[in-house]
């Protein structure tokens, strides 16, 4: 194999795993920028040596964000990707090629930022969203519109006239910085892995199975394309200013830009200006304004001729290495973080960075006192990015992982295939003592007011409370006289313990901590299993059968429950009056009594959460795949082909919405 080729293969493999990382499993392991750079080369190896070339090269698509839990649908028009550029000088050639190709016709050029988020294509008719799609492979892509309509800066309904019977509008669903702050609080408080940037975490949020989780998330979007046949306007500015009249959010960063200086200037100012704004932006957009230029410009087999993207640069600084520390977390995970010498970045200064695991210090051969190369960019949370090894002290040694907890002293434990050690020490290891009872109290759980870290690292060291259980024998008396206590504090604190004897059981199962155990994983196996004596005591092949629940999840919830010191707290629990029951769901007839019924596609009146909470009101049975046991498929638009088949083979009768609505309605 001649080096050219073989140089080809690693490139389209690299890059293919690159997108597959980023669209699918929103995790990118490479910046923007290196992709970017990857993909330059590999167009060019196979301009030069087209030979080698293959329809199924990476430079031949798009990446893809489609997922199975989805009903997929083609797009009207390709969502094309653009061209990228981290160079003024670039730009600034682009504005010249587009006059050349327009013959001297000079065009005005529109700026707008380029919002870091995730693509999405809406559907209006007759002034109703009817649709909203993921950009998916370009070609089709994934239907969130159930997801989409929890959005609240989107409109369901538009405001004002003048907009076409039929249209689609593009944008950005993008998570804002507050927002992105509470939900990684949240999750690290957690012990789940946190979002690397607002990015992500709208991606993630976007593909969720439970609408009311996307809700809780706080997404927001902007606008920036608008498609039809029938535009009030005849260029993209004046049709996205309509859009934003008609209750689209559209930034007030687009601005008409008549000439390369002018050009110049947007950049030079957003690039400081950006900043400031309240989501996270990694570029700006050069459109040409003109929509009868734009089709005389045309497209490539991957972008538009008639639009750019400019990077930012992200931001990097160097420092020194003072010393890496291994924090315990509540499920005993040990992490490893590099405390710097403070540097400023992105407006921050910045003191930790965590260097996540012992294969990623291997990977960048850390030695003491190095000079680490730290980066933001588009992310709020810093991390190490290379180290500069020409600075490397004389002597210095090798940073190795920890072999025993820095806690507790307990032997690390890896299990196989996973990359993170582990104390397994549970119920002797400090912090994950605390931590617990600390997860226990929170906001989400159970809901203890006046009870945090630093309060629960005070009442372990005093013996008040080494496990949960404890929380129920707290008194005033015990309370008050502790340091930085009082009576004020001891009353509020037993009044949270008050009150959370009245919190749902759902809530009480993810209070408890079990290993893989999330807040909307334990709504699904509280309502399923309806008590906690049942939970205790379901077999392995039940526990599976809960949506979200597979092997692993199952035998972590079995293992909880056959430790001792937790059936003993969980009797101690039940003692304190906490809630071991679900909610008995909502019975309004029998009319469905003993259907079993498939709910598939996009609908217009409820959500299928909504749906599937109507058919067991009215007592029947939601099912996840047809069979001939299967009485309804209830199908919204856009009901995925192959259940269609498959209930059109087996006889199954197929109802829409309306007709389901007067199925279960009073006479």
């Amino acid at each position: 194999m001649s080096d050219v080729k073989q140089r080809i293969e690693e490139l389209r493999s690299a890059l293919n795993t690159h997108n597959h990382n980023y669209y699918v499993l929103n995790s990118p392991t490479i910046s923007d920028r290196q992709f970017d750079d990857m993909m330059k080369e590999l167009e060019t190896l196979e301009i030069n040596h087209p030979q080698y070339d293959d329809p199924l090269s990476p430079t031949h698509r798009v990446g893809s964000d489609l997922t199975k839990g989805f009903e997929q649908t083609g797009h009207i028009y390709r969502m094309l990707s653009l061209a990228n550029t981290y160079s003024v000088e670039e730009v600034d050639q682009w504005v010249e090629r587009v006059q050349t190709s327009l013959e001297g016709e000079r065009p005005v050029i529109v700026g707008e930022m380029k919002f870091d988020g995730t693509s999405i294509s809406l559907i209006y008719e007759h002034g109703r969203l009817i649709r909203a799609v993921t950009r998916g492979d370009g070609e089709k892509g994934d239907v969130v519109t159930d997801n989409v309509k929890t959005i609240k800066s989107i409109p369901l309904v538009l405001h004002g006239t003048g907009w076409p019977d039929f249209f689609e509008i593009r944008g950005e669903i993008v998570l804002p910085w507050k927002e992105f702050d509470r939900l990684n609080a949240e999750r690290e408080f957690n012990e789940e892995p946190i979002f690397a940037n607002p990015r992500n975490a709208a991606s993630g949020t976007l593909k969720l199975l439970n609408p009311a989780e996307v809700a809780r998330r706080g997404l927001d979007a902007y606008f920036y394309y608008l498609l039809g046949d029938n535009l009030p306007a005849d260029n993209h500015y004046d049709n996205m200013m309509e859009a934003r009249r008609w209750g689209f959010k559209v930034s007030d960063a687009m601005t008409k830009l008549y000439d390369i200086t002018k050009v110049d200037k947007y950049i030079n100012h957003w690039d400081t200006a950006r900043k400031e704004l309240p989501v996270a932006t990694d570029g700006l957009v050069f459109k040409v304004n003109s929509l009868r230029q734009q089709l005389n410009l045309g497209f490539t087999a991957k972008s538009p001729r008639w639009a750019i993207a400019y990077k930012f640069k992200a931001e990097r600084a160097e420092t020194r290495l003072r010393f890496v520390s291994f924090d315990v977390g509540r499920m005993g995970y040990v992490t490893p973080v590099a405390n710097l010498e403070p540097v400023l970045l992105s407006g921050t200064v910045v003191k930790r960075a965590s260097l996540h695991n012992e294969d990623i210090m291997r990977t960048f051969d850390i030695h003491e006192g190095d000079m680490l190369y730290v980066e933001k960019g588009g992310e709020i949370i810093p991390k190490i990015v290379g180290v500069n090894t020409a600075e490397r002290l004389p002597d210095a040694k090798t940073v190795r992982f920890v072999s025993h907890c820095p806690e507790c002293g307990a032997p690390l434990v890896r299990q196989e295939g996973e990359a993170a050690w582990f104390c397994p020490n549970k119920w002797g290891c400090p912090p994950q003592i605390t931590g617990r009872v600390e997860h226990f109290v929170g906001r989400r759980m159970m809901n203890i007011d006046g009870i945090g870290e630093e309060t629960s690292k005070i009442l372990y060291s005093t013996g008040l409370v080494t496990n949960i259980g404890d929380i129920y024998d707290l008194t005033i008396d015990k309370l008050k006289d502790l340091e930085r206590f009082g009576e004020k504090s001891a009353e509020r604190i037993m009044q949270g313990i008050e009150d959370s004897r009245h919190v749902p059981f759902d809530r009480v199962v993810y209070a408890l901590s079990i290993p893989g155990v999330g807040e909307t994983t334990a709504k699904k196996i509280a309502t399923t299993a309806g008590s906690m004596d049942r939970l205790m005591n379901m077999s392995q092949t039940e526990l599976e059968s809960i949506e979200d629940v597979g092997p692993h999840i199952a035998e972590s919830i079995i293992e909880y429950f056959n430790v001792p010191i937790n059936r003993q707290n969980i009797e101690r629990l039940r003692a304190a009056g906490l809630q071991f029951e679900a909610e008995k769901a909502q019975v309004l007839s029998d009319r469905l009594n003993g259907k079993s019924i498939i709910i598939s596609g996009v609908f217009s009146h409820h959500s299928r959460d909504e749906y599937k909470k109507m058919i067991e009101a009215h007592g029947g049975k939601n099912v996840g795949s047809i069979s001939k046991k299967t009485d309804y498929v209830l199908a919204g638009d856009n009901m995925g082909p192959a259940k269609l088949e498959k209930a059109q083979k087996l006889g199954i009768p197929i109802i829409d919405e309306d007709t389901f609505l007067k199925m279960i309605a009073d006479e």
